[in-house]
């Protein structure tokens, strides 16, 4: 059996070596690509001195942004950690409060809950989606929810259940609408970690717009990226002055004074940082366009295989972020790790479950049937954009 699981990955590595061009070299799971206008605006920023917090190109990323999104205020960070920190914040999380999320996630979503002092509550995901399950929230609500004046309370707890923040894991957009109907419903609103889905969609809406607050990040390795960034957005003009608000040190505007009125954070993008974003969100629907080839590449290869390929569901649009397989076990998923990164092609698990981790080890979770599922079996693949040039 593993004789024959060795051959199945070692045809994976030379397809993957084939389409990379690249028989020998290091292949990384994601790296950028600068093919537009990415050197003319950073000598651009450099050469107005404006290097800093306040610039053109911030104000450009923001409408640029607000643009991509469809909503109406788009407000540039330092990265998408500290949106969605901000992001808790403006829908009203606050010390004790619960947050409803899921385990199967990047470290940071969680983190962003517990720098306001929340509780993350572990919730399954969807087997499909890979994100938070509105079944296992509807379920959650229906045991421990209780309604009161002021919201959503848990009645076993005591504490506030005072938003859910699903993530749409790798670009797949998750069951937004569902997870907003009920949400609505017991009167908790929805932060959306849209930090790995720019340029996804749900039924034709862009994802992070669903939500009270969506949060983007521009980190190195995402689609596109500002080294380090990220971009809260909203439909509610009222939080997105809230949020550049507080992004801006909570620094009442005045001629020279420095009044700051309540606590409020540093975490506004350079203008150095917004100028190479700009140069890359100019480019997105190429990104996008290329993306979906590589994924039809990986597609074709995986059909009829024992790994199976993750494609996007109906009604979505995916950005392919990360591409990824499913393996059938635990332990073809070690071997193929291990065979694959020996051969200096980047492979990686999907994350270890946040209530496995010393700091959350505390926090309520459900079954986590799906997730569990999940984390034996899904590795991510080698995903960047193929190395083409184009003309700018």
């Amino acid at each position: 059996m593993n004789s024959l699981d060795n051959k199945k990955n070692s045809n994976t590595i030379k397809f993957i070596r084939d389409i990379y061009s690249s028989m020998d070299d290091f292949i990384p799971l994601h790296e950028p690509r600068f093919v537009g206008n990415e050197k003319k605006y950073l000598l651009d920023t450099i050469d107005s001195t404006f290097v800093s917090s306040v610039g053109a190109y911030v104000d450009k990323f923001e409408e640029m942004m607000q643009e991509i999104s469809q909503t109406k205020k788009a407000i540039a960070v330092v990265n998408g950690t500290s949106g969605i920190q901000v992001a808790l914040r403006l829908v009203g999380v606050n010390i004790g409060d619960e947050v409803l999320t899921q385990a199967l996630t990047f470290v940071a979503t969680a983190n962003a809950i517990a720098y306001n002092g929340g509780k993350p509550v572990f919730l399954d995901v969807d087997l499909d989606t890979m994100g938070l399950s509105p079944n296992a929230v509807q379920n959650f609500l229906e045991e421990y929810g209780e309604r009161r004046e002021d919201g959503c309370y848990n009645k076993k707890t005591g504490n506030k259940i005072a938003a859910c923040l699903p993530m749409h894991t790798f670009g797949f957009p998750v069951n937004i609408d569902e997870l907003v109907k009920i949400c609505n419903n017991w009167e908790i609103p929805v932060v959306e970690d849209a930090a790995e889905s720019l340029g996804s969609e749900y039924k034709g809406q862009p994802t992070g717009s669903f939500g009270e607050v969506g949060v983007f990040s521009f980190n190195g390795n995402k689609i596109v990226t500002s080294g380090g960034g990220g971009a809260i957005v909203t439909n509610n003009p009222a939080l997105g002055i809230k949020a550049k608000y507080l992004t801006t040190t909570a620094k009442q505007p005045h001629a020279y004074e420095y009044v700051h009125d309540e606590l409020g954070y540093n975490y506004r993008m350079p203008n150095l940082n917004a100028a190479l974003a700009c140069a890359q969100l100019e480019k997105l629907n190429w990104f996008l366009e290329k993306k979906r080839e590589l994924a039809k590449k990986y597609e074709e290869f995986f059909k009829g295989a024992d790994a199976k390929f993750r494609t996007e569901l109906p009604q979505t649009n995916a950005n392919y972020w990360l591409m990824c397989v499913e393996l059938e076990s635990r332990n073809a998923r070690d071997l193929f790790l291990k065979e694959t990164n020996e051969a200096k092609v980047m492979t990686r698990p999907i994350w270890e479950l946040m209530y496995k981790l010393p700091m959350y080890q505390d926090c309520f979770k459900d079954e986590q049937v799906n997730a569990r599922f999940l984390v034996d079996r899904i590795v991510n693949i080698p995903s960047s954009v193929l190395n083409t040039n184009i003309l700018n």
